[in-house]
C-alpha cells in the first residue's frame, strides 16, 4: 500500500512498528499491552503505547498517545494508523475513536491479529456517526 506520496510504508511494515512498540507498553492491571504507529502525511511515523495508571480513568490508550506525541510535534494530517497487541486484534475504543475523527475522519486503520491476518479500515467504518464541532 502506497500511504502518501512522499514514502511508501505498507500496512505489514506500520503493524510491525507498532508491535515493536508495545515492548514499551505499561499495563500492570489489565495485563493487556498495547502498540501503534501513526502514519502523517509527510510520512513520519509516530508511535505509541498504552499506559495504565492506578487511577484508571487517566490510563491512555496507544491510539491516543502516537496522536497526542504527532499533535505536539505540530503534524496535523495523517493517512494510517496500525495497532498491535499481543497475540490478538486489538480495535480502537470508542473515545480512541472519537479522538481520532476529530482529525482525520477517514484515516486507514490497520489491525490484526499478526502480521498474516490485517485487516484495514477506514475509521468512518468503525465510527459511522462521528462528530466534530
Amino acid at each position: 500500500m502506497d500511504f502518501t506520496n512522499n514514502r511508501d510504508a505498507s500496512a505489514a511494515e506500520l503493524y510491525d512498528i507498532a508491535a515493536k512498540a508495545l515492548e514499551n507498553a505499561y499495563a500492570p492491571f489489565s495485563g493487556f499491552r498495547v502498540g501503534s504507529a501513526l502514519l502523517d502525511a509527510d510520512g513520519r511515523i509516530f508511535t505509541g503505547v498504552n499506559i495504565e495508571n492506578s487511577s484508571f480513568g487517566a490510563t491512555i490508550c496507544a491510539e491516543r498517545t502516537a496522536f497526542v506525541k504527532a499533535l505536539s510535534e505540530g503534524s496535523r494530517e495523517f493517512t494510517a494508523i496500525a495497532i498491535a497487541a499481543e497475540n490478538e486484534e486489538a480495535l480502537p475504543c470508542g473515545i480512541c475513536r472519537q479522538f481520532m475523527y476529530e482529525f482525520s475522519p477517514d484515516i486507514l486503520v490497520i489491525t490484526g491479529k499478526d502480521r498474516e491476518t490485517l485487516a484495514a479500515r477506514r475509521l468512518s467504518e468503525l465510527l459511522p456517526l462521528g462528530f466534530r464541532l
